[in-house]
């Protein structure tokens, strides 16, 4: 029953990352592009954590770790780029 389940939750993340992937292609704007890539990266590691379980595995768990730091780092890059035009400051002495 357990499986059942689990299965069916992968089964509604897989269609959740599409949505995403189809926003992040038709959409109207780099903001709404942004969000739907962060939301892939959460659903990516919840995907991961299901399978992690279904396995009986804990050899999931740091690849869990890095894809939601990663997914951290760009989400707060891309944003940033999105409010400044640039990623990194450097500061010129005049």
């Amino acid at each position: 029953m357990i499986n059942i389940m689990l299965t069916a939750a992968l089964v509604l993340f897989g269609i959740a990352i599409f949505i995403s992937l189809c926003r992040i292609i038709i959409g109207p704007s780099l903001p709404d592009r942004v969000i739907a890539l962060d939301m892939i990266g959460v659903h990516l590691v919840s995907a991961i954590a299901i399978i992690s379980v279904l396995f009986h595995t804990t050899a999931f768990l740091e690849v869990i770790l890095i894809l939601a730091i990663l997914s951290f780092i760009s989400t707060i890059a891309f944003s940033k780029y999105i409010e400044r035009g640039v990623i990194i400051e450097r500061k010129h002495d005049s």
